[in-house]
């Protein structure tokens, strides 16, 4: 029963995620180790995205050294908590994750992790807007 329960949860996310057409979908890949970076760009632009409605769906993904800082610092983690409580989508690339031996901590954080890189070029195949940082 909770096997179904989960399929049907999932199948309900699908369908919303394919309604959103891909034009109002953004991809933030946050890539860079700089701690002014990410809070003076990459939380602030995509933080405030989310919240005033500039795209439907945002994908904050966290890939190398951007992972470790954040697993670093409690004021990203706070930061993004933030995000995530507003409907920011959190995943992390695990073989960075992997090999900076992090991988538990970003899940602890909430953040979703696996390996993105065919992901990444589904998200630019599909036309979503892609920016990085």
């Amino acid at each position: 029963m909770t096997l179904s329960i989960f399929a049907q949860e999932q199948q309900n996310r699908t369908n919303t995620e394919e309604a959103i057409a891909n034009d109002e979908k953004l991809v933030v890949v946050w890539t860079s180790g700089d701690r002014d970076v990410a809070i003076k760009m990459v939380f602030m632009y995509t933080f405030n995205a989310k919240k005033n409605g500039w795209w439907k769906d945002i994908t904050l993904l966290v890939w190398g050294p951007s992972a470790k800082l954040l697993t670093e610092d409690k004021e990203l983690q706070d930061y993004l908590k933030k995000m995530q409580e507003i409907g920011v989508n959190t995943i992390a690339c695990k073989g960075c994750a992997d090999l900076y031996g992090i991988a538990d901590k970003l899940e602890n954080l909430g953040i979703t992790v696996r390996y993105t890189g065919s992901e990444l070029t589904n998200y630019i195949k599909e036309n979503r807007h892609v920016i990085t940082f």
